[in-house]
């Protein structure tokens, strides 16, 4: 479990985001909430394989749809790597299934976003508990 005193404050609630943000639900498990980070994981990787399903690795388009990009590279750095891919127009995707896939994958980073703010916000409430704030 990670320890939150007074020292560490602000690194720790760094630690939890940032693993969050690697791995969907890691800033849960780092807090020991392991069934609910396995949820999370499960939901936010389904949901963002899904629209890469649909759509094909096209959605993610850090050029064209730019946009679409901000939210969705709040699922992992491993968008990062796909864009790069895909910077370069070689996976074209037109129509409804470009559309449905940014929505689906879009809409996986916005909710790792919220499970990020949950973590930390969890981790700072046991700060609280056990500094008697």
């Amino acid at each position: 479990m990670l320890r939150i005193s007074k020292e560490n404050y602000i690194p720790s609630l760094l630690i939890v985001a940032l693993s969050g943000w690697l791995v969907p639900g890691a800033g849960h498990f780092i807090l020991e909430e392991k069934k609910r980070a396995i949820i999370i994981f499960v939901t936010i990787v389904i949901t963002f394989l899904t629209g890469l399903y649909v759509g094909s690795i096209g959605v993610i388009d850090p050029v064209g749809a730019w946009p679409w990009y901000l939210a969705q590279i709040m699922n992992s750095p491993a968008v990062v790597v796909i864009g790069h891919l895909t910077a370069a127009g070689t996976y074209p995707v037109y129509g409804r299934p470009n559309e449905i896939g940014q929505i689906y994958t879009s809409i996986a980073g916005l909710l790792n976003l919220l499970c990020i703010i949950n973590a930390v916000y969890l981790a700072h409430l046991r700060r609280a508990e056990t500094t008697g704030e």
